[in-house]
């Protein structure tokens, strides 16, 4: 498969859940094969245009977190899947490499776990109506975009369609159990700490994220992705300026477009033009190469 080959559908024995982007696929021995697809969604809607080499980003960064942080966190990670491991798993699908994984199967908690270190998106918009953030307080002042003091933990429902919701913490207790709630914010805020520390020094601020947990041998382990353009906010360090929205490596500039071009968000949605496609995968490349050090794998 080439770099301009674009994967927006699989087709395999096993389908358990077809998401926005991701494919899920059951394998033998309790595992699961998670494929990340080129395609890409916008305020809940799938669009008709894929993004070159998406998958294969929010892959192999996930992996690349997963394996630095394991000793402190466990995940349900065992390899990504490649043309050296595809016959232990029996794929033999060269468009699958690269892009998929192969996991521990965990049963997922119904609960998104958001950190926010910087004032974005909606956690901006909640503070300028009432100085709070998901029912946190935060001084008064603050701009759009400035760094926070510490980092937030603000969970959120984990919606199958539609939008995400914010939740209290108590509600989370309510849904998952305390002491599980107790595990998941504090896995949480430490693997968000660690990421934005080495992402600042690779010239990239994590502003927020969002991570998913699931139950695996009775332990509270991370699953799905981790620290990608499309479970987190990039910005460059070098063009950070607070008080205004940021150049982003993530699929801003994307939704930016779509909310000038006249779209009412219904579907089907607009073809993308070519120079936003083009450019949404050239910052996913960059935002991998920058992390990673190294640029995405051929």
């Amino acid at each position: 498969m080439s770099a301009t080959d674009l994967l927006l559908t699989t087709d395999r024995p096993g389908l358990i859940n077809r998401g926005k982007v991701r494919d899920l696929f059951a394998l033998p021995d309790d595992r699961l094969l998670i494929v990340a697809t080129d395609r890409i969604s916008a305020f809940d809607v799938v669009l008709p245009a894929g993004i070159p080499r998406k998958g294969e980003v929010l892959t192999r960064l996930s992996a690349y977190w997963f394996d630095r942080t394991a000793a402190v966190v466990p995940n349900h990670m065992i390899a990504v899947l490649d043309a050296s491991n595809a016959a232990e798993y029996g794929i033999d699908d060269p468009a699958l490499f690269g892009r998929s994984m192969v996991v521990r199967r965990a049963q997922p908690l119904p609960v998104e776990c958001v950190v926010r270190g910087y004032l974005a998106g909606s956690g901006w918009a909640d503070y300028r109506r009432g100085g709070t953030v998901s029912g946190i307080a935060l001084p008064a002042g603050l701009q759009q975009c400035e760094r926070l003091f510490e980092p937030i933990f603000t969970p959120s429902t984990k919606a199958a369609e539609g939008h995400d919701e914010p939740i209290s913490y108590e509600q989370m207790e309510a849904l998952v159990g305390a002491e599980r709630a107790h595990v998941m914010r504090l896995r949480s805020l430490a693997l968000y700490r660690y990421a934005a520390e080495v992402a600042l020094e690779r010239g990239i601020i994590i502003a927020d994220t969002k991570f998913e947990f699931g139950m695996l041998d009775g332990e509270v382990t991370l699953i799905d992705e981790c620290m990608t353009p499309d479970s987190s906010r990039f910005w460059p360090v070098d063009e950070y300026q607070v008080g205004q929205d940021q150049p982003s490596f993530d699929k801003q500039p994307l939704r930016d477009w779509l909310e000038a071009c006249g779209w009412d968000f219904a579907p089907p949605a607009p073809v993308l033009p070519d120079e936003v496609v083009r450019s949404t995968s050239e910052r996913y490349l960059e935002a991998y190469r920058r992390i990673t050090g190294s640029p995405l794998p051929d």
